[in-house]
C-alpha cells in the first residue's frame, strides 16, 4: 500500500479535491478506509445508486457502459466523485481487472468532513465550477 503522502497526493490530483489544502486533504485521507479487492470484483454497478468514491491506489480495473468496456482505469485514477454529492444512479460499472489497492470514501464519511471543516465546501463548489465551465467549453467547440 502507498504511504500517506501518496495517498494525498492522488487525493490532489482529483478534480473535486484539486482547491484543498495539505490540511485538508489529510482529513479526508483519514475520513477514507483502505481496501483491497480480488480481481473480478464489481466496483460500482451502471445504474445503481452511488454512495462511495474511489481512487485506485494499485491495480487495473474496466469501466463498462451498457455492458460495452468503455476504458481502463489504473493507479491515480479515481471513480464515483459524483457520488459524494448526490445519490444518483451510476453512469457506468467498474469492475477490478486486477487485485486492486482502494482509498474508498463514503459519502456519510464525506459529509462528517464537510460537517467539521464547512470551508471545504466551498472549495469543492469552485472545483465543480470549473469543471461545468470546461465541459462548457468542449461542448461549445464541438
Amino acid at each position: 500500500m502507498p504511504r500517506g503522502d501518496a495517498k494525498l497526493d492522488h487525493l490532489a490530483n482529483t478534480w473535486l479535491f484539486s482547491n484543498c489544502s495539505g490540511r485538508e486533504l489529510r482529513l479526508v485521507a483519514r475520513a477514507s478506509d483502505e481496501i483491497t479487492v480480488p480481481a473480478g470484483k464489481v466496483l460500482c454497478e451502471e445504474g445503481r445508486p452511488g454512495r462511495e468514491f474511489f481512487v485506485i491506489l494499485s491495480g487495473r480495473a474496466a469501466v463498462r457502459r451498457h455492458g460495452r468496456k468503455v476504458a481502463t482505469l489504473g493507479p491515480g485514477d479515481y471513480f464515483g466523485e459524483l457520488a459524494l454529492l448526490d445519490r444518483l444512479p451510476r453512469s457506468a460499472t467498474v469492475v477490478a481487472e486486477t487485485d486492486m489497492d482502494l482509498l474508498v470514501l463514503s459519502q456519510s464519511a464525506f459529509n462528517g468532513v464537510i460537517d467539521s471543516v464547512p470551508q471545504i465546501a466551498r472549495k469543492l463548489m469552485a472545483a465543480m465550477a470549473g469543471r461545468l465551465r470546461e465541459a462548457d467549453r468542449r461542448a461549445i467547440q464541438l
